[in-house]
């Protein structure tokens, strides 16, 4: 089952603007041991990959989920309840492995120690669309989140937390962002 419907304008050879494609997003993360859980890569730009108008499709291209300076990335999650865990059974390292493999940036970005604590060198613009989150700091402040929600999160150390009886499905736009220093 797919996560969302993409449609993408482009242009004919002729200049004039086409739909250039209209499918499902192409490239969605699942990992082992967690089946509700999910991460689709909608669109993403860099620095040279790129050009308006009507682009080629960039996201088979993306090497990393976090942009560099002046990138961007549409990124749809799927977070289940926290209570829903890892799937009993499942080896962490076949997981931390596909994390590693699959979410290339922001795997890095998760600290070991404080599972779902991440900083990235990003600007998010996330928009709760579904379910509830918490969104943790790391000096325990917590904001309870519900559809409609928006967080604008400027490159802080942070975790979502889902302690609700369902997935939250949070859509986030994330724009690289050099960190002051």
């Amino acid at each position: 089952m797919g996560i969302a419907r993409r449609v993408v304008t482009g242009n004919a050879p002729d200049g004039k603007a086409v739909i250039a494609s209209d499918g499902e997003v192409p490239r969605v993360v699942r990992l082992p041991g967690m089946p509700d859980f999910a991460i689709a890569a909608v669109w993403a730009t860099d620095w040279n990959m790129t050009a308006v108008p009507g682009s080629e499709d960039p996201t088979a291209q993306m090497t990393t989920f976090v942009p560099g300076p002046a990138g961007t990335r549409f990124l749809i999650s799927v977070l289940p309840p926290d209570s829903a865990g890892v799937e009993p059974g499942t080896d962490i390292e076949e997981l931390m492995q596909a994390q590693a493999r699959e979410l290339p940036g922001l795997a890095e970005a998760m600290e070991r120690d404080h599972p779902g604590m991440h900083t990235t060198d990003t600007v998010d613009y996330d928009i709760i669309m579904s379910g509830e989150l918490y969104l943790e700091l790391d000096d325990g402040a917590e904001v309870h989140l519900k559809p409609g929600d928006i967080v604008i999160q400027t490159g802080t150390r942070h975790a979502w937390r889902n302690r609700g009886p369902g997935p939250c499905v949070m859509y986030s736009v994330l724009v690289g962002a050099p960190r002051q220093v």
